[in-house]
């Protein structure tokens, strides 16, 4: 007569565990947006840097879907054009409602393109 052999349940203890830290590897190790470094200065004496220049200043108002300079809707991608021949611009930047610090971070990269431009970020109330 044959001896019944009993299996043993395997066991996913060990496995689960692989599995998680595999998956925290991953996710450590993954980068999910765009990151770039944008310099930031301290504020100085207020209407210093508008009173430099001759030009009258461009007024940017940047939304979560849109970007206006002097109420003229303009691409991200086409800003560098939005100032003309101006020699180092004084730009004034207003947020809208429900703009996210990325969206803000973009274009202050894409104004890094301008030569001498002025940013100053004014604050809401």
């Amino acid at each position: 007569m044959r001896k019944r052999t009993r299996r043993r349940r395997l066991s996913m203890t060990s496995l689960i565990d692989v599995i998680f830290l595999l998956l925290l590897f991953f996710m450590l190790s993954s980068t999910f947006t765009r990151f770039s470094e944008v310099e930031l200065s301290a504020a100085g004496a207020g209407g210093a840097a508008a009173a430099s220049s001759d030009a009258p200043p461009f007024f940017l108002r940047l939304g979560p879907e849109t970007l206006d300079i002097n109420g003229r809707t303009v691409a991200l991608d086409t800003l560098c054009g939005g100032f003309g021949e101006t020699q180092e611009p004084v730009v004034l930047i207003a947020l809208r409602e429900a703009v996210s610090a990325q969206r803000l971070t973009d274009l202050l990269v894409a104004l890094r393109q301008v030569p001498g431009a002025k940013i100053t970020v004014l604050e809401q109330s």
